[in-house]
């Protein structure tokens, strides 16, 4: 089954401000872009249109969250990330404040909105806001469990996603637990870790890889931080051999905190690699081209570790 993530977004913010009149969305000029709009058109008073003025927009949902409201704000990766950034490391960070944050179109996603719309850098800002947390969604249940639990806990909460249909990974958002990564497929040879649209990918190039002999194991990363750092020792141990791949800049993304957190725990494997962006720039592409313009498709995983494992 696949869902528009966009669709699954605004069912499950309008159901929590059905029951909590504290919850405020705040859109920038993007309602129709993420569903909002039957939130602006049956709940006004808990809807603010603040146009298209990013900054602003965080100083806004700084002010709600510092009064006891609960801002819900949403605009394209690149602009609710980087082009407000003081905003958020300084109103919504360091003041302490409960801002929730829903970045679209994550990566690639963006496709022909090209380069300029084409977040690939987004998780390393949100990760060094200190104590922010960061989801990265890879299905509908993920974002319904991201987005509850960026309700009931005060802070700087940051999720990306695309907006478009996913394939289901999971059955329910009971599976979820924020902080804490998932298996999505076991493995004895190599364990790829990944996160958001990546995992399909993964997925289906393990099930590819399972056909030629090699045995892969699968592990969605959805919260990068804070990061599940026991899951993934405890499979780099067992197949000595990760491959982390992501839809982001391999500077500041998954596969840095990763190494970071197997280094500082002491665990030594024989191989670690890293597919992702790489010194590259956004660009216009439908999301077929993108990927494997990246190197971040099913072949290029497939090809990749083929290759690990031939060493």
């Amino acid at each position: 089954m696949t869902t528009e993530l966009r669709q699954i977004h605004s069912q499950v913010l309008h159901s929590l401000m059905e029951n909590d009149e504290n919850i405020v969305v705040l859109e920038a000029d993007l309602m129709g872009s993420v569903s909002t709009k039957s939130i602006a058109e049956q709940l006004p008073q808990q809807f603010i249109q603040c146009g298209i003025a990013e900054s602003n927009m965080i100083g806004v949902a700084a002010g709600l969250a510092a009064t006891g409201k609960i801002p819900f704000v949403h605009s394209f990766g690149c602009f609710i990330t980087r082009r407000c950034y003081d905003q958020l490391f300084l109103s919504g960070g360091y003041a302490k404040q409960h801002i929730n944050i829903f970045g679209s179109d994550a990566g690639v996603a963006a496709v022909t909105n090209g380069g300029t719309h084409m977040p690939l850098e987004d998780i390393g800002l949100m990760r060094l806001i200190p104590n922010a947390r960061v989801i990265d969604v890879s299905d509908r249940y993920v974002l319904e469990a991201a987005i509850q639990f960026a309700y009931q806990n005060k802070g700087i909460n940051y999720i990306r996603s695309s907006r478009k249909a996913l394939p289901d990974l999971y059955s329910d958002a009971s599976e979820i637990t924020i902080g804490k990564g998932n298996i999505i497929k076991e493995g004895n040879d190599v364990t790829i870790v990944t996160t958001g649209l990546s995992v399909h990918d993964a997925k289906e190039a393990a099930n590819e890889l399972e056909s030629k002999g090699v045995s892969v194991a699968v592990l969605d990363l959805h919260t990068i931080k804070p990061l599940d750092i026991d899951l993934i020792a405890s499979y780099a141990q067992k197949t000595q051999h990760i491959v982390t791949i992501e839809n982001h800049n391999c500077v500041g993304g998954l596969g840095e905190t990763v190494a970071t957190h197997l280094l500082t725990k002491g665990v030594t494997i024989k191989h670690f690699s890293q597919l992702g962006v790489k010194e590259q720039f956004g660009q216009v592409g439908d999301l077929d081209y993108l990927k494997q313009y990246y190197g971040i498709d099913k072949g290029a995983i497939v090809d990749h570790i083929l290759t690990v494992v031939a060493k």
